[in-house]
């Protein structure tokens, strides 16, 4: 979202021209791009003082903590705590919009009218059509247009065929998971027995597993009669520590991932990234809870409650957003 929103700051398109930055140059809420070197190609002029320019109109937004030019032309971009916390409100209120940018508007994208893999002969046919399928869905989020094609007429798969026996025993979520996790090189041989393993070390059940997780929090948060109250008034003071700010700047390159995967038509792009997310989200559980339950690391005021509570909510829409871009399911609870 932040990177769109440095984009919209300048009125210029820039979805997926940016980067982290590299190590030392800012912690989280901090976001380098080569943008100035594509305007640099397009008008003639050199890539260093166009960057200048830029950091010059940024540094004059209040949300903006500082910007650099390093490199002859990369440009980098600091927001403030402010803006960075304030994605804790952001992104629930977007909803699956949180996602979404306008990087593609103007291109078209075809995509499959289906990507069960069951309906697939061998495991490379099965990961073409669900790459094909959630590039479609990620292509739509970043604002292309997506023309939906039948999938050519053939025989259909024989019984025996290992897609289908591995739908059958693991079932389709979880399958598909691991097509749209596997690189281009070729998925392989799809081992469904790991693939339903109840543990963060399968990667399908870990990003499923934080999504649930994040919504358990809300639930419960419900069922005590904490409330995270409007969103006007979040403390972003009270979402401070390393592991929250660390989340929140994960958050804030959704839309980025999007769009990238959906260039490349990788949407294994997607899927590592929303595994980090996950574990973010678990790790920032840990250290910072948002209940009374939570031990010494609980809140101990209903403002730093609230603001826990809204990054659950956001933790809980950006998961599921995700879960729901590749075409699996995202549950309330495991």
């Amino acid at each position: 979202m932040i990177p769109g929103d440095i984009g919209r700051e300048l009125g210029l398109r820039a979805s997926g021209t940016w980067r982290p930055a590299p190590p030392g140059a800012g912690g989280p809420g901090t976001y380098a791009t080569s943008l100035p070197f594509l305007l640099a190609r397009a008008t003639g002029e050199e890539p260093g003082p166009i960057a200048a320019g830029l950091a010059g109109r940024l540094r004059r937004a209040d949300w903006i903590a500082a910007t650099s030019v390093a490199g002859g032309g990369y440009l980098t971009v600091t927001v403030t705590h402010q803006a960075l916390a304030a994605l804790a409100v952001r992104i629930p209120a977007a909803g699956p919009a949180c996602a979404a940018s306008d990087a593609l508007c103007g291109t078209e994208v075809a995509a499959p009218d289906a990507d069960d893999p069951a309906c697939a002969a061998t495991w490379e046919e099965a990961r073409q059509h669900v790459a094909a399928a959630v590039t479609g869905r990620l292509a739509e989020a970043a604002g292309a247009t997506v023309g939906i094609r039948g999938l050519p007429g053939r025989p259909p798969p024989p019984a025996q065929a290992a897609p289908a026996a591995a739908v059958a025993f693991a079932g389709t979520d979880a399958i598909r998971y691991a097509l749209a996790r596997a690189r281009p090189a070729g998925a392989g041989s799809i081992d469904a027995r790991r693939c339903v393993r109840n543990d963060v070390s399968n990667p399908f059940f870990a990003v499923r597993y934080a999504h649930a997780d994040a919504a358990s929090v809300l639930r419960w948060a419900a069922d005590l009669g904490v409330d995270r109250g409007p969103a006007g008034e979040l403390r972003p003071e009270r979402l401070a520590h390393p592991s929250e700010r660390r989340l929140l700047d994960l958050m804030s390159w959704l839309p980025e991932r999007t769009v990238s995967a959906a260039r490349r038509r990788r949407p294994d792009v997607l899927t590592r990234y929303l595994e980090r997310l996950g574990r973010a989200w678990l790790e920032t559980r840990e250290d910072c809870p948002a209940l009374p339950f939570g031990g010494r690391a609980a809140p101990r005021d209903d403002a730093g409650s609230a603001a826990r509570l809204w990054l659950a909510a956001a933790a809980e829409t950006a998961l599921g957003t995700g879960l729901r871009l590749l075409g699996v399911t995202a549950p309330q609870r495991l």
